[in-house]
């Protein structure tokens, strides 16, 4: 069992291109001077290079993957990667808090906008915060690979759209 949770989402690149084809048709359709093409490649060519951009580089650094049972079970946030056998299973019923200043799995300063920190204890006492939309499937899943029991979840939980 794979359990991956994307970092970004392709949406606001196939609305931007939605919202230059209705630009695109009403410059033909109305009355008036054309927007020249020139204006017209430079505008999409520089917008939808910055949102490919910014989607590139959240999958890159924020998709949250946890691999297999087995010796090199891991949770992955972007490229940062930490061993299952690190983990206190007992961490994952939610009873455990963050400690201050506990860093975030993948890196930054704090956890993105958008997604919660679900605390980890780690086997040597430490915790981390893994940023993630979904803290309870998440949980789920690091139960699951883990012990290989899903546990008593019954409601998946969301953060954010």
């Amino acid at each position: 069992m794979t359990y991956t949770e994307p970092g970004g989402s392709w949406r606001t690149l196939w609305t931007m291109v939605g919202a230059f084809v209705v630009l695109a048709v009403l410059d033909v359709v109305l009355p008036g001077q054309d927007v020249p093409l020139l204006v017209w490649v430079v505008a999409v060519v520089a917008v939808l290079g910055i949102v490919a951009a910014g989607t590139v580089s959240a999958n890159r650094v924020w998709t949250v993957t946890v691999t297999d049972r087995g010796p090199d079970a891991g949770l992955t946030v972007g490229r940062e990667r930490l061993p299952l056998a690190e983990v206190d299973p007992t961490s994952l019923d939610g009873e455990v808090g963050a400690d201050v200043g506990a860093p975030v799995l993948g890196g930054g300063a704090d956890v993105p906008k958008g997604r919660v920190g679900l605390p980890l204890r780690r086997t040597d006492g430490t915790t981390v915060l893994v940023p993630t939309r979904r803290p309870a499937q998440l949980r789920v899943a690091l139960r699951t690979a883990l012990t290989g029991a899903a546990g008593p979840d019954e409601q998946p939980g969301t953060v954010g759209p």
